[in-house]
């Protein structure tokens, strides 16, 4: 099926749109986007109930709004900043390799690489052939909108709750550790089954389930982890602030 002018005018005009929006504020609908955060987090099926009401009335699986895409990185910078802060950064490279790094590498880097990863699968693989009907095919934008519902939860957990856990996790014995590789575990899990959800949404793919393997994985990590009783919060800010941190930097 070749796809009409018409449609590849609309996705060469629809990013540059998005990008405008996003620094208007008046024009984007936080009321509905803290909605759709909240019960991402307490139910997240009844938000994606709401993709195919968006397509008939938008003709377009993807949000048109880029309120979440927005808050998503203004959290995100807010708790970077709480970092710097709770270790003590006066360096202003290190500041801003922090800053800069959890919002542009964290969130939109790894976002748009795993955005575009799930989005090839699923339009290469995962796609239902119907004779019947006309053909669709998953919009790159539409895998953005699951990273970033899916990165919400996450960004909560190993963001807000790790940060007013430091102390606790940050300190020797297997109690920390097991809790610290819980929170990355639980909030891993949740990515990858809000990633499933977003992607049983559209009508015209099967097996989305493929998008729950990798928990398994993530399951034997997490054993070999508290074996080795290697502390993913510890790992995870030596690579923010250089050096292993040290607990006594947040006292």
């Amino acid at each position: 099926m070749i796809p009409a002018a018409g449609q590849f005018r609309a996705r060469q005009t629809f990013l540059p749109e998005y990008i405008r929006r996003a620094i208007k504020l008046p024009q984007m609908d936080l009321e509905y986007t803290f909605w759709q955060m909240v019960n991402l987090c307490l139910d997240p099926k009844r938000v994606y109930k709401n993709t195919s009401y968006h397509k008939q009335t938008k003709n377009q699986w993807a949000r048109d709004d880029p309120a979440f895409t927005v808050l998503c990185a203004l959290f995100l910078l807010v708790a970077a900043i709480a970092y710097t802060v709770a270790f003590r950064v006066t360096n202003p490279w290190t500041f801003l390799r922090v800053v800069l790094g959890a919002v542009f590498f964290d969130f939109v880097f790894l976002g748009a690489l795993l955005a575009t990863l799930t989005w090839s699968i699923a339009n290469r693989y995962l796609r239902v052939q119907s004779l019947h009907s006309v053909e669709q095919e998953v919009e790159w934008m539409y895998a953005w909108d699951i990273h970033c519902n899916s990165f919400f939860p996450l960004f909560l957990i190993l963001y807000v709750l790790q940060f007013l856990a430091l102390p606790f996790l940050m300190t020797p014995g297997f109690l920390p550790c097991l809790v610290s590789n819980s929170l990355f575990l639980v909030a891993l899990t949740y990515y990858h089954y809000l990633t499933f959800l977003g992607y049983s949404a559209l009508p015209f793919l099967k097996d989305a389930v493929y998008f729950l393997y990798p928990v398994g994985v993530l399951a034997v990590l997490y054993v070999v982890t508290l074996i080795l009783q290697f502390n993913c919060t510890t790992f995870a800010l030596s690579m923010y602030f250089s050096s292993e941190p040290s607990g006594a930097a947040l006292t």
